[in-house]
């Protein structure tokens, strides 16, 4: 079965310690822990080397994701480098990417996130080549919403798992609207997701749906429904053409 969690961020925004007694329950086996705001950056920091050995214990799968506010980049980074350094993932946004040699420092617990429509880099594979290639040893977390949202043809999000699948570490699952907002998945969402439910399956994934408390079981529940997913002939079909419209650009 496919490791599964959620974004302490979406299930209860900037209060990680309310986030993980909802979650406490359920059966996910992932957790994300977001730090999206700056200012949510020192209390996690803090309590993150009391409380990592008891998540480790309760997760089979805990990364970070970093803050998309922040003013001082070396400062952030060397704060990041402490979490690095517990073995942990951390997920960022490549358009707060500007001095990459700093980012470095992070090394193969960099993990750059693809992009939704209204950033001006990390959408699409050629635009994440571009980064890679300054930061060599950084992995992926592929959200595939966001890779719907930029291009619902799909064929983007195939050629950007085609270009960096040695890199994919985290998958991002839940539905985005035109302003960048998550929310749970559509049936719409769910059917383009299902042929890339092999190769998304094969990592953790979180959910990143911004769903009501009683609903998380169920937001889980679609998800592993979705991963267990098996292709058809038809998606067969689907995926060798997008791959024939991803060489063709």
């Amino acid at each position: 079965m496919a490791v599964i969690g959620f974004s302490t961020g979406a299930v209860a925004f900037g209060d990680f310690t309310t986030a993980l007694k909802l979650l406490a329950p359920t059966r996910v086996t992932a957790v994300e822990l977001s730090a999206l705001r700056a200012i949510e950056l020192p209390v996690l920091l803090e309590a993150l080397p009391l409380r990592l050995d008891g998540l480790r214990r309760r997760f089979e799968y805990v990364s970070f994701h970093a803050p998309t506010d922040f003013e001082n980049e070396r400062a952030l980074v060397l704060q990041l480098k402490t979490v690095a350094d517990l073995g942990m993932n951390i997920i960022v946004h490549p358009d707060t990417i500007h001095e990459m040699v700093i980012w470095q420092e992070l090394g193969e617990r960099l993990c750059l996130e693809n992009m939704d429509s209204r950033k001006p880099v990390g959408r699409t594979a050629d635009e994440l080549g571009r980064i890679y290639d300054q930061l060599p040893e950084a992995k992926l977390c592929f959200d595939i919403a966001h890779a719907r949202q930029f291009d619902s043809s799909m064929a983007e999000a195939l050629r950007i798992l085609d270009d960096f699948r040695e890199r994919l570490v985290q998958v991002h699952l839940s539905e985005v609207n035109s302003r960048g907002k998550h929310f749970a998945m559509s049936f719409a969402a769910k059917r383009a997701y299902e042929p890339f439910a092999e190769i998304i399956s094969k990592v953790p994934v979180i959910l990143e749906s911004v769903v009501a408390n009683d609903e998380l079981v169920h937001e889980i529940a679609e998800a592993e429904e979705l991963l267990a997913f098996r292709k058809r002939e038809s998606d067969r079909h689907f995926l060798d053409e997008m791959k024939t419209v991803a060489a063709a650009h």
